[in-house]
């Protein structure tokens, strides 16, 4: 019996120790590969001057998933060659696997089903960290975004909670550009010739004021009248800002347009116009 054990130490170390060290060292110099390239892709997010299309989230994200999964696959296929070396039939292993496989995935449909949404959002790059984006009836800036969910925080400052398996449509507000709309309403009587040319002045200067000129990424544009009604007139300006920056534009082009009506005589539309605000009860 001894003699046998022997014999069968000796074949097992003289024919499958070498395979085994093999697959371990080929599996090893995998692993080491995997890793230099992940870092030197979450490297490249630290970059300045990476193009539009690649962030730096999605980068950092992109190299975390890639190394994970890279991981995962070599140790799988490095254990499907060594344990037939050591002897295990694999037949009954890949039974077991297959039915647990199968029972964990109907319980894991939804995380599943958020994680594939996430990549495709971060691979796609469909909005990032600071954008102002619509998706599952909620709006608001993005704070955070991993593969399985998306954090908003809305106007009122509550934190919403989005799964990604959840987004349908998605609605970014901030993206390369944002139109900001002014509808200004004027008297009836006003020319309109001249408050065409009023408006068209008043956002040159705004765009020409250093102030704000990196703000504004095209000419204003005063397309007319866009609406009458009994005693008033709207009329349309139209200005392309950069993401955030249309409030701070939007401030100063009203303040500088009541400015300039006000110069010039321009009244504004339905003075016999009546706002109504809560009053304070009685005590």
């Amino acid at each position: 019996m001894l003699s046998g054990w022997g014999d069968d130490t000796f074949d097992f170390v003289r024919h499958q120790v070498p395979r085994l060290i093999a697959v371990l060292i080929i599996a090893f110099i995998l692993t080491r590969l995997l890793k230099i390239a992940s870092r030197h892709l979450a490297g490249l997010s630290n970059r300045q001057g990476l193009p539009s299309a690649l962030r730096a989230q999605q980068l950092r994200t992109l190299s975390s998933v890639i190394y994970s999964v890279g991981v995962f696959v070599i140790m799988f296929l490095a254990a499907l060659q060594i344990l037939p070396l050591l002897g295990i039939n694999m037949g009954p292993l890949l039974a077991s696997a297959g039915i647990a496989g199968l029972a964990i995935g109907f319980g894991a449909q939804t995380l599943v089903r958020d994680f594939i949404n996430g990549f495709f959002i971060l691979v796609e790059n469909q909005y990032d960290i600071g954008d102002t984006i619509k998706l599952a009836s909620v709006q608001g800036v993005v704070e955070d975004m991993t593969l399985r969910r998306t954090v908003l925080r809305d106007d009122n400052g509550s934190v919403h909670t989005v799964p990604n398996g959840e987004i349908r449509i998605v609605t970014n507000l901030t993206r390369d550009w944002t139109q900001l709309p002014l509808h200004i309403s004027v008297a009836y009587g006003a020319d309109s010739d001249e408050v065409i040319k009023l408006l068209k002045e008043v956002g040159e200067e705004v765009a020409n004021d250093p102030r704000y000129a990196e703000m504004i990424v095209a000419k204003p544009d005063v397309p007319g009248i866009d609406r009458v009604s009994g005693s008033e007139v709207d009329y349309l300006l139209l200005v392309k800002t950069r993401p955030g920056s249309q409030d701070a534009v939007s401030r100063e082009l009203r303040r500088r347009i009541k400015a300039c009506f006000e110069k010039n005589h321009i009244e504004p539309g339905n003075l016999s116009r009546v706002y109504v605000v809560d009053a304070p009860k009685p005590s």
